[in-house]
């Protein structure tokens, strides 16, 4: 566990790289000293309050959305992992069954990003049935979305053969070789930064467990085409490029889980190529995304999703940042991003529980007040108990 002290020292003392991983001092109790069996704990129990609400018909939870249960088994998959248990080992399985089989590629409203959320949930519980779930769903999963990416040479020929308009071969001067359609009617013409970072993430991962290099091929594409072409100077994740005349969503449209997801895609294709220049753009989006990021306040705690009245999407997308966030600090070696991320995950760890808690269940407004249980509130916390057993 790293002490609050080291962790000031290393803030005040700077660092000699040009990337600034410091940890803020404004920010909220970015330390604790719970031991592990405690975290463990409590990672459970929030765990066990949302599955009442399962559904165990559709593998669905009632109150949240499609992709939002999605979530919930990843985290159940990671907290066996993690907490190295097979407590929910069986109920992972049988709901992921369950899933597949009522929804072809995991995709039940045929809109790409949903095919592709239950990742982690893939990776399962030990080797033998990570490459059934991963190199079995994942692989035809992947095979579904593949049907969307554009390649290189649809990009030159500026048509696509699933798309009935004229597409842009080069947004900004650059390749648009490698982006995600959104949706895959025919008339749709966003390319999206989570389509395309949840498909580098899956590519990254086929590409690791199997070694076959044409999942590595198409994660280093789609990676390209974010840094080239989604992007801010900020180093935060933008959201959609029109394919078809290359004009973008607002400015604005700054979310956690574009960047988290990059995030968590640039540091599998890191490790599995080697490639520092991927390790590289992985730290200066993480960076930005825990430091200089408009969905918090200086306080550090995330903002964004807070909604204690009703579900949205935007209530489970920081989910998905703290996962790409915990996923980086599992595979980094660099100590002082390790620290990072270990600050942040604390940080909306001790505001949920400090600020948002009623007992086992946290409310989607992690700056609180509490508030009694709704499924969303429940989703959007478990991924920071999650990670806050291991990220300590």
């Amino acid at each position: 566990m790293y002490s609050k002290s080291i962790v000031i020292a290393l803030a005040l003392c700077g660092y000699a790289t040009a990337q600034d991983f410091g940890v803020p001092l404004s920010w909220r109790k970015f330390s604790n000293t719970r031991p592990l069996n405690e975290r463990i704990s409590i990672a459970q129990a929030a765990i066990n309050a949302i599955l009442p609400q399962l559904n165990s018909a559709t593998a669905e939870f009632n109150g949240i959305g499609f992709w939002q249960s999605g979530n919930v088994w990843s985290v159940l998959a990671n907290q066996d992992r993690i907490a190295g248990s097979t407590v929910n080992q069986a109920r992972v399985i049988a709901n992921l069954n369950t899933a597949f089989r009522l929804n072809a590629n995991y995709d039940k409203f045929q809109v790409c990003p949903p095919s592709l959320k239950p990742l982690h949930a893939l990776m399962c519980h030990n080797e033998v049935q990570r490459r059934r779930y991963v190199v079995g769903n994942g692989r035809d999963t992947w095979n579904h979305v593949s049907n969307f990416v554009i390649t290189p040479a649809q990009a030159s020929a500026g048509r696509h053969p699933a798309k009935s308009f004229t597409l842009a071969g080069t947004c900004d001067g650059k390749s648009m070789a490698g982006g995600v359609f959104w949706r895959p009617t025919a008339d749709d013409q966003g390319v999206n930064s989570v389509t395309t970072g949840l498909y580098l993430t899956l590519s990254a991962f086929l590409a690791e467990i199997t070694g076959d290099q044409k999942y590595t091929n198409a994660a280093i594409q789609s990676a390209n085409w974010m840094r080239s072409l989604n992007i801010n100077s900020k180093n935060l994740a933008l959201d959609t490029v029109n394919a078809h005349d290359c004009s973008r969503s607002p400015d604005s449209w700054i979310f956690t889980y574009n960047s988290g997801k990059l995030i968590e895609g640039l540091g599998v294709l890191s490790h599995v190529t080697g490639d520092n220049q991927w390790d590289t753009l992985m730290a200066n989006v993480l960076i930005a995304s825990t430091k200089g990021a408009p969905w918090q306040g200086s306080n550090g705690v995330i903002t964004e999703g807070s909604s204690p009245n009703s579900n949205n999407d935007g209530v489970g997308f920081k989910s998905v940042l703290i996962r790409g966030l915990h996923e980086a600090f599992e595979r980094s070696s660099n100590n002082d991003l390790r620290i990072l991320v270990h600050s942040y995950v604390d940080v909306q760890y001790n505001a949920l529980l400090d600020l948002a808690a009623n007992g086992s269940t946290y409310s989607s407004s992690w700056a609180g007040p509490p508030q009694g249980f709704t499924t969303w509130g429940q989703l959007a916390a478990l991924d920071v108990m999650t990670s806050a057993i291991n990220a300590n």
